[in-house]
């Protein structure tokens, strides 16, 4: 066959291909140059997936939310970045969890030193920050407070966060090697809503009118490179909730920000790392629709629309960045006691403030849109004066009369701490964790970091701070490094870092006594404390002083319990032995189906299976079963089902949704897991499906 294109033709192809391929190009190597070396980087990722069964999930303090299985594994992701011609570093750590507490961070400094690399990594040069996924479980604090509705301290579970860290910093430590940074910014509308717009709306009319969102929509990303231009990972700051998946889930799951990072490292392959970390998500929700309604029709839907704006924004910020990072790498660490903290006027409202000992307020219990309480007549706005500490024309004060029956819990009871009253006011005390003796049920002593990476700074916050709160602070360091330091910063929140202590509002927020302001532990003037020790912060990084670091918390990892028996031991059904099919799967399916099958099981919590699989997709190729998918995918469920308490039988059922894009052939499903004998031996097993087709 004969054919001519012309020469209009020719150019109106190539002009096509550059604007279908320039972008896949980028994203791999961009703004390549002779001198692309400022930094030695390295990345690591490492499993933090603890038990899949019957541990009470972090994040609605719901005791009912009980983990029956895994729809994506856990993970933790580390960063370090080091000076060209020094040993100064820092490491940033995204993990997928509902919250960093000081327990963690201790645990992970703790091996870290133990394995001769405490020189480099101490507490003022690593950054912990969780994405605060809902869906994972509970358990591993130190604190009273956040193991009260997991029935106490988990330990392997926290054993399995720590050690996952540890390894995800030491696989980012051995893979240093010399690259460069480049940063992008962008505003991300649609995939979040303020759940709590009549606190926001007392924020100052001329403060709220300079933003087009009554939410922080910032994305800001830096794209870590190799010498050549090649993207060895990302660190993404978004603000929102992981609340994607709601109270009724009951599968370990990393949100959307979870799903956004498995599509970016999906697609580049297994030593890319994308971290999604969070920011300052205090009053932010994906559920744009309110009252726990998202993007989608269900939970699966919701975190999938969330996670895959967030996975598009960032890597259309992976080839259009346009600034790079260059300069040193500097660092201030402190610990502080919130508890009683002097806050200068010019950080209050003109006149000097306190903040107090930790405490909660009523609207606390109510919850929030993502997740309302338990008790119908706990809502959120409850203020002082209608709710009165002598106020007995309510069920409260009869309710924490009973709670003081119960030891340490009944010293939280608000009712017996009038002073609390006075000084959180307008905040009606419901519990008083700071009171609980010998130790607090909540940090009163927390740490803030302020870490600078040329002209990037991340402020480390242990806290959830709300839009307007995040916005004071990052807006506060800019300007001193400009006005004192004579330069411009660009500066992210890192939500949720090395501690936890609740929320933070604005002082004009606190007032509504929405569940945010009732969840500020230190009182009105908590952001006011915030905003005077970063500006010490920040003066010590500009002026290059020494800061006193403050008073490490006491190590309460001996007083931990947990009221929760483990598993006793196993049993299979009478003629059936562990792995055996007890439902098997049809002789064919199409793509868009699903898969199901259930296999006899042992308890998932013998074995969390860290950085392995409870289930296999497999095709059958060139004479060998090849996995496709396993329990970290997102088209796959590992659901653990109790057939008889005094039994001890139980089932797992694998699904396995097929995508659009699956090859035709042969394929089958795998379990493995492990059972406790009656002796308490552990033994492994595994059972296979039938094979089946997939056909057109």
């Amino acid at each position: 066959m004969n054919f001519k294109i012309s020469i209009r033709q020719m150019i109106l192809f190539l002009f096509m291909c550059t604007l279908i391929f320039l972008p896949l190009f980028s994203v791999s190597a961009y703004n390549v140059n002779e001198n692309a070396f400022d930094y030695y980087i390295g990345t690591g990722k490492y499993d933090i997936t603890g038990p899949p069964a019957e541990v009470v999930m972090m994040g609605y303090a719901d005791s009912n939310q009980k983990t029956e299985g895994i729809h994506m594994r856990l993970q933790s992701r580390a960063f370090v970045i080091q000076e060209k011609n020094s040993d100064d570093r820092v490491v940033f750590v995204s993990a997928d969890l509902g919250q960093i507490f000081h327990s963690v961070k201790q645990g992970v400094m703790d091996k870290l030193s133990e394995n001769g690399l405490g020189h480099l990594y101490r507490y003022e040069n690593v950054v912990m920050s969780a994405t605060h996924t809902h869906s994972g479980p509970g358990g591993y604090a130190h604190d009273g407070l956040y193991n009260f509705s997991t029935y106490g301290f988990h330990k392997q579970n926290y054993k399995t966060i720590v050690e996952g860290i540890y390894q995800s910093i030491v696989k980012a430590h051995q893979s240093l090697a010399p690259g460069y940074i480049d940063m992008a910014k962008t505003n991300i509308s649609g995939v979040s809503a303020n759940r709590s717009l009549d606190a926001y709306d007392l924020n100052p009319q001329s403060e709220r009118s300079q933003y087009a969102s009554t939410v922080d929509e910032t994305m800001t990303q830096l794209n870590l490179r190799d010498e050549k231009g090649h993207l060895r990972g990302i660190i993404n700051w978004f603000p929102v909730h992981g609340v994607s998946m709601g109270k009724e889930n009951h599968l370990i799951s990393g949100d959307n920000k979870g799903y956004a990072a498995y599509r970016y490292e999906k697609e580049f392959g297994s030593s890319f790392v994308a971290a999604f970390a969070q920011s300052n998500e205090g009053d932010i929700t994906p559920n744009v629709r309110g009252d726990g309604e998202g993007l989608g029709e269900n939970d699966y839907e919701n975190t999938e629309k969330a996670g895959e704006i967030q996975y598009l924004a960032a890597k259309s910020l992976s080839y259009n960045a346009s600034e790079r990072i260059q300069g040193g790498i500097a660092y201030k660490h402190q610990f502080i006691d919130f508890s009683n903290i002097k806050v200068d006027k010019q950080f209050a409202d003109g006149q000097d403030r306190r903040t107090y000992p930790g405490a909660l307020g009523h609207s606390f219990a109510a919850g929030t849109e993502d997740g309302k309480g338990p008790l119908d007549f706990f809502y959120e706005g409850m203020t002082q004066p209608e709710y009165d500490i002598d106020d007995y024309d309510n069920i409260i004060p009869y309710l924490q009369k009973i709670i003081r029956i119960v030891p340490q819990v009944g010293e939280m009871s608000g009712s017996q701490y009038p002073e609390l009253w006075e000084q959180h006011y307008p905040k009606p005390i419901l519990f008083a964790p700071s009171k609980v003796k010998p130790d607090a049920w909540t940090p009163q002593e927390i740490p803030l970091q302020l870490v600078n990476i040329g002209q990037f700074s991340i402020a480390s916050v242990p806290a959830e701070f709300t839009s307007m709160a995040g916005r004071r602070l990052k807006e506060q360091i800019q300007q001193q490094f400009q006005t004192q330091g004579g330069k411009e910063q660009t500066v992210v929140i890192a939500g949720l870092a090395n501690s936890y202590s609740g929320y933070v509002t604005t002082p004009e927020e606190y007032h509504a006594q929405h569940y945010e302001g009732a969840s500020t532990h230190f009182g009105k003037w908590t952001l006011g404390a915030y905003l005077q020790k970063f500006d010490a912060l920040t003066d010590a990084i500009i002026t290059h002083r020494d800061i006193d670091p403050g008073r490490l918390p006491k190590d309460l990892s001996e007083e931990q319990l947990y009221l929760l028996p483990g598993v006793v031991f196993d049993a299979a059904p009478l003629f059936k032995d562990f792995g055996d099919v007890k439902e098997n799967v049809k002789k064919s399916y199409q793509a868009g189906d699903q898969v199901k099958v259930k296999f006899w099981s042992g308890h998932p919590n013998n074995n969390f299976k860290t950085a392995s699989t409870y289930l296999k997709v497999q095709n059958y190729k060139n004479g060998d079963w090849v996995t496709v998918a396993d329990d970290g995918d997102w088209e796959t469920q590992f659901k653990w089902t109790r057939q008889s308490t005094l039994g001890a039988t139980s089932y797992v059922t694998i699904t396995w949704n097929i995508p659009e894009n699956v090859k035709k052939g042969t394929y089958r499903i795998v379990h493995e897991g492990t059972y406790k004998k009656v002796n308490g031996k552990m033994k492994n097993y595994q059972g296979a499906s039938s094979s089946f087709k997939i056909e057109d």
